[in-house]
């Protein structure tokens, strides 16, 4: 099993710990989705990679279908994917996606954060290397086999398949994500979920202790309502 595997492993009873948090996330990527694709799910595959990922998390029907019809509201603000960069304590390099409709305060948020828990926000680039950009999905395994699978996508940009309780797990590089969601579908193979995460390249083993300083300014950093996603560079 390669990195990929491994990182999965390793966070995903952290992914969508706090339900809530997960509605929250996905009713912003519903937004912009459709605010960049419509509200078609059919002409909009960002959109029903979204739908999916909604649907992975038992997010109700209902509550879909009130992000889609909010996000073609006028009045509806635009939500900005910004990228932050940091180092916390003991050299963990830090990595945070948000979606914001006020940069302002989320930059003001983000800064007081690592100034509190003695950490540094970096300028653009600082940490982003360290990190490989992949896509991922997750798909229904049943009457697949995941090693013939895997030479065929390899065609299409895969790296890595792995197989869980969970179904079948595709990493590629990020470029890929269209491609292999293209022919996933037009092969009628059922997508569960689907998404994007930052491997990071190497990770660093800390004491008991300098991990809890490390989880201090993480738990400040994921509670934000900005915030998307963390990655970091302490083993796990």
């Amino acid at each position: 099993m390669g990195r990929a595997f491994e990182f999965r492993k390793a966070r995903k009873m952290k992914r969508w710990a706090a339900m809530s948090k997960a509605f929250t996330r996905i009713g912003k990527d519903i937004v912009m989705a459709v605010k960049e694709g419509g509200p078609d799910p059919d002409g909009n595959s960002k959109l029903r990679a979204v739908i999916q990922n909604a649907k992975a998390v038992n997010m109700p029907k209902d509550n879909i279908d009130r992000a889609i019809k909010r996000a073609t509201d006028k009045n509806q603000g635009d939500y900005k994917e910004v990228l932050f960069e940091g180092y916390a304590p003991h050299g963990i390099a830090i990595l945070i996606e948000t979606a914001t409709d006020n940069n302002t305060r989320t930059v003001a948020n983000i800064r007081s954060y690592f100034n509190k828990c003695n950490g540094s926000l970096g300028t653009s680039g600082s940490v982003e290397f360290m990190f490989d950009h992949t896509c991922n999905f997750t798909i229904n395994g049943e009457g697949l086999d995941p090693e013939e699978l895997e030479l065929e996508l390899i065609d299409f940009g895969a790296e890595e398949v792995f197989v869980d309780e969970d179904g079948i797990h595709i990493y590629a590089p990020f470029e890929n994500f269209g491609s292999i969601q293209k022919e996933l579908e037009s092969r009628e193979i059922e997508i569960i979920s689907s998404g994007f995460e930052r491997i990071p390249q190497v990770t660093k083993e800390l004491s008991e202790e300098e991990v809890a300083d490390v989880e201090k300014l993480l738990e400040k950093i994921e509670e934000d309502d900005d915030v998307q996603n963390v990655y970091h560079t302490m083993q796990e």
